[in-house]
């Protein structure tokens, strides 16, 4: 049930929800789960949030003449711009706290395969997670069970 509501959690957290995984990774580490698990599962969780982010970009383009619309065409044009100047490879960037969720979001605008968004994305977010075990368990004094 742990790793469950570790999934959920982080999945939450890719997307505009207000949800903060690694407070409950750290939790469970300190609980004695397994940090295989642990880490496994906030990944894959907190990379298919980001799936739901680009599947959201690509739909924008069906929606930005609405009135109701919250992101104006200079404000989609600017994102575009910056996402070009690096490239799918800023996806790798995907984990930040802020602007994060919205680089996936422009990922799905711009429409970058999705073999290449769910691996770039994939490494960032599991490189985080390493980090957060790595440093709760140093913190803790946890051992890895």
């Amino acid at each position: 049930m742990a790793y469950l509501t570790l999934f959920l959690t982080a999945f939450a957290a890719a997307t505009l929800l207000p949800a903060y995984s690694e407070i409950l990774l750290g939790t469970l580490v300190t609980q004695g789960l397994s940090y295989w698990w642990l880490w496994f599962w906030a990944t894959l969780g907190n990379t298919l949030g980001s799936v739901v982010n680009g599947v959201i970009g690509r739909q924008v383009d069906r929606f930005k003449h609405k009135r109701w619309f919250p992101v104006s065409e200079r404000q989609l044009h600017r994102a575009r711009n910056r996402f070009n100047r690096y490239g799918q490879w800023s996806l790798l960037l995907g984990w930040l706290p802020l602007g994060g969720d919205a680089l996936t979001l422009v990922g799905g605008i711009m429409r970058v395969p999705w073999l290449n968004f769910v691996i770039l994305v994939g490494i960032g977010k599991g490189l985080r997670y390493a980090f957060v075990l790595w440093l709760v368990a140093e913190a803790s004094g946890a051992s890895s069970p």
